[in-house]
């Protein structure tokens, strides 16, 4: 995939989408853990689908309180494929008092960041939370839709989510269609700051089968340092 399509095809994770994270080094786990996400990290570059993932139906990523708020993020692509970042991203409570991500806010952030003038615009599908559409340059749009979550909090400082989201790019020519599983691993430091770290593995579209082995791996590091009110 060449590369402005391989990056539009990451750019709506759920925070979030979303989010690429940390330097600092993640606690150990172990392959005997009962934490089906901490067993997924310890096979983390050889995924396969399927994942330990239920569908998420219309429910929301929920956040830890200690994420709300507006938060300046460091991005840093352990990988090697881009250059550092910076964007602002912020969470916040929803009608049933949950902290969820401002998915188009966040996903225009991260988007601009790392596409520039060729993200024109994202929008939220305003009956399903777990669906996005970022229209860009060039007359391409890029459809993702999450369609498996889990999460665990390991303890009250630490939360950890992993989401399989279906992207669909269109634009002249056929769709384009492909997975992006993206598991998030986030600590917080203190009240003003959260450090995290993410993997991510890429899958063919699940026209060529719902079984499928990981074709690229990804991993990223974050800091979020807390912005006043």
């Amino acid at each position: 995939m060449p590369p402005l399509q391989h990056r539009s095809a990451r750019l709506l994770l759920s925070v979030v989408l979303v989010l690429m994270l940390l330097g600092l080094a993640p606690a150990p786990l172990h392959a005997a853990s009962s934490d089906p996400l901490e067993q997924r990290l310890v096979q983390w570059p050889a995924w396969s689908l399927p994942a330990p993932l239920p569908r998420p139906g219309n429910h929301d990523l929920n956040y830890p309180a200690w994420f709300e708020g507006t938060w300046q993020v460091s991005s840093h692509d352990l990988s090697g494929h881009q250059a550092d970042i910076s964007y602002t991203v912020r969470f916040q409570r929803n009608d049933q008092g949950a902290v969820v991500g401002d998915r188009a806010f966040n996903a225009s952030a991260i988007g601009r960041a790392l596409l520039g003038d060729r993200l024109l615009s994202v929008q939220n599908d305003p009956l399903n939370p777990n669906r996005q559409l970022a229209l860009l340059a060039g007359d391409q749009q890029l459809e993702s839709t999450v369609v498996g979550r889990r999460t665990s909090a390991t303890s009250g400082d630490t939360f950890l989510s992993d989401e399989l989201a279906l992207q669909v790019l269109h634009g002249p020519g056929d769709p384009r269609v492909s997975r992006v599983e993206t598991l998030s691993r986030y600590q917080q430091l203190n009240p003003g700051q959260i450090a995290a770290e993410q993997w991510q593995g890429s899958y063919a579209s699940p026209a060529e089968g719902l079984k499928a082995r990981s074709r690229s791996s990804w991993q990223g590091t974050l800091i979020l340092e807390r912005l006043p009110n």
